[in-house]
């Protein structure tokens, strides 16, 4: 009766191993709800919110306002929880890639149309991990002359410091020349975009497999959500509705040497380095 009553007793083997005896654990994919995502790859100051907004007033794509997914994180907050997701297949990174594809879904649900993009150009910097996210996403690469990206950081900033403006344009430049290497990408340049919206867009809606649709260029017709700080530009320029003529780099100034090795890379002139 004693024995039937007791819990059975744990064998040696079940006893659990010390902490970080085990190698760390990589989880599987998990199915995605969300197979395709479209990603907008770009610096900051490159002309993704017009980018964004020409898109988003195509009535099957959804291009909403900055999403930083990159910033959603989640907690595994006791010892224990862990072990227990890995039961699961499952890890931190890919309970993270859950969530933000999670939210991806919802948004496209909510928009009632089959095609979502977002346009945070943090993204950049990580696009590795979200191609291990989504497999089968599609990349929007916008460049941007990286000379005019500093005069465009420039004038925003108050006492602005140029040696952190470059190092920054230049961590997105690289980041954006890897991507270009290694993905299937359709590229855009952000000065073709505002000179020739339609013969863009038109691309843009091959790459995407949608019909292009005049609307698109009326972006300012149609509601877009609240443009304001962290969520994308909020210029007088993008609130205006309308295109507008990108500002083109001075030719003149010359962009620290690799800079000025990517820019060429991209079909860009560059201004001959300063003489000593």
């Amino acid at each position: 009766m004693a024995q039937a009553v007791s819990p059975p007793r744990r064998p040696l083997d079940a006893v659990p191993s010390p902490r970080g005896a085990e190698p760390s654990y990589t989880a599987p994919p998990a199915p995605r709800l969300v197979d395709s995502p479209v990603f907008v790859l770009s610096s900051v100051r490159s002309g993704s919110t017009l980018l964004r907004v020409l898109l988003n007033s195509h009535s099957r794509i959804r291009a909403p306002h900055e999403m930083h997914l990159r910033t959603l994180h989640v907690q595994l907050s006791r010892e224990f929880t862990a072990d227990a997701m890995r039961e699961l297949q499952l890890d931190k990174d890919e309970l993270e890639h859950l969530l933000w594809d999670r939210v991806l879904h919802l948004e496209l649900t909510r928009s009632g149309k089959d095609v979502i993009v977002d346009k945070t150009p943090p993204n950049t910097l990580i696009w590795p991990r979200l191609h291990r996210c989504w497999p089968h996403a599609r990349y929007i690469l916008l460049l941007r002359h990286p000379g005019a990206v500093i005069a465009s950081l420039t004038d925003r900033r108050t006492d602005p410091d140029h040696e952190a403006i470059h190092a920054e344009v230049l961590g997105y430049s690289e980041k954006l020349e890897a991507a270009r290497q290694s993905l299937d990408t359709h590229v855009v340049r952000y000065e073709d975009l505002t000179a020739e919206p339609e013969r863009v867009t038109r691309g843009l809606c091959d790459y995407l497999g949608v019909e292009w649709e005049s609307g698109m260029l009326d972006y300012g017709t149609k509601d877009h959500g609240t443009f304001r700080p962290q969520l994308g530009d909020w210029s007088s320029t993008i609130r205006s509705g309308r295109i507008q003529p990108a500002r083109s780099a001075d030719g003149t100034t010359a962009l620290p040497p690799r800079l000025a090795e990517t820019a060429r890379a991209w079909g860009y002139p560059v201004g001959a380095p300063p003489r000593h």
